[in-house]
């Protein structure tokens, strides 16, 4: 072979050749694709408006202790839906009309839907679902994907959670966990990084990332910084902070009606917003729940009506119960809501949107 030839074939083989010297080329340097083209934001929120309609899950240890907050002290036996069906759940939202849905994969009691490799506060510690080896978030994300149903992730950012009207107190001696698990004691932020990035990385793309608490006193003053590392790992992915009310902070106007102080989004409102609102009266299954209190069809109807001309979608909350299912009293008003939605004309928005 001529040393001309020879050439060719180092070179097409990746080696450097620097006068009478060759060298292999390094292999190890990182390679850069071409630059994806700049996520349309405006683009994302006008398709999230065209959903109009969700379904909130709020489904986690609090459903197994009849408190609305859990404290990351309660047994992890507790936690033992027998008949716990995904599918169930999916084909109550399709009924419904719901194009979305979000699920509390962590709430304040720090307890992880899925085996998360930074704690052990997590799904490997129920042994009474799977025997420790089951996946809520797989499970959720599988069954509302076969469906079209578009899906989002709830994460609680750190609170003072213990000791309130809400939940129990921590027990004596004990550190306050303020709603993450044990292993995020001393870097809050690292740890939420660590697992922002096991769901954004292991169940595909995810359409929302719904952040409660994002302005808190722990890691407040870093949620900018949070918001931008979602954006790096999922850039089509939206950020919802709840009740923000601004584009800075959140991607969707956010609003958990009534306890926002601003309630609603106002009459004329361009910015594309969110309101999450509850069928039942609590977010979380109890055992007190009375089917003569939850909301009516027309009640519902209405919401959702105003919602959407104020360029809101409505995420309503309906919560799975102790065996893992939305009990039928729930499913039967679902239904009736998307037959009551399916009969009336589609509703205009004045305000700007579709």
């Amino acid at each position: 072979m001529t040393i001309d030839g020879l050439k060719k074939v180092l070179l097409a083989a990746g080696v450097l050749l620097a006068g009478n010297c060759v060298s292999v080329k390094k292999t190890d340097q990182p390679v850069t694709a071409e630059a994806e083209p700049a996520v349309d934001l405006r683009a994302l929120q006008e398709d999230f408006l065209k959903l109009r309609f969700g379904l909130f899950l709020h489904f986690n240890m609090a459903t197994f202790i009849d408190r609305p907050w859990a404290t990351g002290y309660e047994d992890p036996r507790l936690f033992a839906p027998k008949k716990l069906d995904c599918n169930q759940w999916a084909e109550a939202a399709q009924a419904a009309g719901m194009k979305y849905a979000v699920l509390t994969v962590k709430h304040t009691g720090g307890w992880c839907l899925w085996d998360s490799v930074h704690t052990k506060h997590d799904i490997t510690r129920f042994v009474n679902y799977r025997n420790g080896k089951g996946d809520i978030v797989r499970e959720f994300v599988d069954a509302f994907r076969k469906r079209d149903i578009k899906v989002g992730f709830y994460y609680c950012f750190p609170g003072n959670f213990a000791g309130t009207e809400y939940s129990t107190k921590v027990p004596p001696g004990k550190p306050d966990l303020h709603g993450l698990p044990p292993e995020a004691a001393g870097d809050y932020v690292g740890f939420i990084k660590k697992q922002l990035k096991e769901l954004l990385t292991s169940y595909g793309p995810i359409d929302i990332m719904w952040i409660d608490q994002a302005g808190n006193k722990y890691t407040g003053r870093r949620w900018l910084e949070i918001k931008a590392y979602i954006k790096s790992l999922q850039p089509r992915c939206l950020v919802i902070a709840n009740n923000a009310h601004d584009l800075k902070n959140s991607d969707i106007y956010g609003c958990e009606f009534p306890f926002d102080p601003n309630s609603m989004p106002p009459e004329g409102n361009t910015i594309p917003a969110e309101v999450c609102d509850k069928l039942t009266p609590h977010w979380f299954w109890t055992s007190t729940d009375d089917p003569e209190n939850m909301k009516s069809t027309q009640q519902i109807i209405k919401m959702f009506k105003i919602c959407n001309q104020r360029r809101a979608n409505y995420l309503l909350n309906v919560p799975p119960n102790k065996d893992g299912l939305i009990d039928d009293t729930c499913v039967n008003r679902m239904r009736e809501i998307g037959r009551t939605l399916r009969l009336k004309p589609r509703q205009k928005d004045t305000s700007g949107g579709e």
